[in-house]
């Protein structure tokens, strides 16, 4: 592994967050360690890594031992990928389903927004959010913005990037917002390549958000997400409020003005090289 971060890149874009591909790259070149030895060596906290390597568990990308204290190990490369894959396709099948689902009733059924009450509501997980912008994207006609974190990108690739493909083939439009950091370069590059048009903003931490056509909105309330996984816990107002569109539509053609073309800061991060330590 000459170039780790390439490898953290590739890792990341199979699905794991930034911190799982750390320590999983690590467990990798230096062998099993507790978690003492592992928030010295990455400069974390204890509390921290103990998250992360439940998700990478989860993920059955590395083994506890039953000694004490606990010693955690990395599965070998083609086997934790194997079983990362796994999981990923069964959270692929879900989407599927909801998908086809959703496509069925809108057959069955009309949906027009009132022309005098808007509805709101809370999404409170990262599938609900996939399946409403799946589902929305079928309706979309001109152009959907985003100012979202650069993990979701990852998310896209995964669940929504063939949709957005499919849009953007039919001529719609989309810009997004994000913090660009080294290991997301290939991923974002990736969307650059579809014809999307993306900027960076330096360690945004305003509001989050979508915005369809100007009509439909999605703004964080809380989205904290820690690794590429539908299960993953937010709080997400979804609503067709035009007034809220419109305030949400006008923030991000503020923010637009501000940011840096993502081409431009992808040659900053490559001419300097990924961080150390």
């Amino acid at each position: 592994m000459a170039d780790d971060s390439e490898f953290l890149s590739r890792l990341i874009s199979f699905g794991l967050s930034e911190k799982e591909a750390q320590i999983y790259l690590h467990l990798l070149k230096y062998g099993p360690k507790p978690t003492s030895l592992l928030a010295k060596s990455l400069k974390t906290y204890r509390e921290d890594i103990y998250r992360t390597l439940s998700g990478l568990v989860d993920k059955g990308m590395v083994n506890p031992s039953l000694d004490s204290p606990t010693v955690y190990s990395a599965v070998e490369l083609d086997i934790a990928l194997d079983a990362a894959l796994k999981k990923h396709e069964s959270e692929l099948r879900e989407m599927e389903m909801r998908k086809q689902e959703l496509q069925e009733i809108s057959k069955q059924q009309h949906f027009r927004p009132s022309d005098e009450f808007s509805t709101f509501k809370i999404l409170k997980r990262a599938g609900d959010v996939v399946t409403i912008v799946l589902s929305t994207l079928n309706s979309v006609e001109k152009e959907w913005v985003a100012v979202i974190p650069a993990i979701l990108t990852a998310i896209s690739s995964l669940y929504i990037l063939e949709d957005d493909k499919k849009f953007i083939d039919r001529g719609g439009k989309i810009r997004f917002i994000t913090d660009i950091t080294y290991p997301y370069v290939e991923l974002i590059q990736q969307h650059l390549d579809m014809k999307m048009e993306v900027k960076h903003l330096d360690q945004y931490t305003g509001i989050l958000f979508f915005v369809f056509d100007k009509k439909i909105s999605m703004s964080g309330i809380n989205v904290d997400i820690k690794q590429v996984s539908l299960n993953e816990p937010v709080s997400v107002l979804w609503t067709d409020d035009p007034t809220y569109a419109d305030y949400l539509t006008s923030t991000f053609e503020w923010l637009w003005e501000q940011a840096t073309p993502a081409a431009q800061r992808i040659e900053e991060l490559l001419k300097d090289g990924p961080p150390q330590g």
